[in-house]
């Protein structure tokens, strides 16, 4: 939790998260058992400009560390820093980008 910036004594009801917070809150649920592949949908979708920066960087070092990392975005910022290999959907159709 504290990869995503989240408390792990907090007692605060997930109920009471923000956006941002459960967005952090999922992040740091899909990253805790260590997988070799993790696959996210929009995983800075909610998150302040600290807290997508604090992401980025959480997945560049999963990257560099050899993790594959399925991301699904429309920001074509988070594409150009964090995707090697970019793909898109297109009526129906997969391509390659880059």
């Amino acid at each position: 939790m504290e990869l995503v910036g989240l408390d792990p004594k907090s007692k605060k009801w997930v109920s009471k998260y923000s956006l941002g917070m459960r967005q952090r809150l999922g992040i740091a649920q899909a990253v805790m058992e260590d997988q070799d592949l993790l696959i996210l949908d929009e995983p800075l979708n909610g998150l302040d400009k600290q807290g997508a920066a604090d992401v980025r960087e959480l997945l560049l070092k999963m990257k560099e560390q050899g993790k594959t990392i399925l991301l699904a975005s429309h920001n074509a910022q988070d594409i150009d820093i964090l995707c090697g290999k970019v793909y898109e959907v297109d009526n129906g159709k997969i391509e390659q980008v880059r």
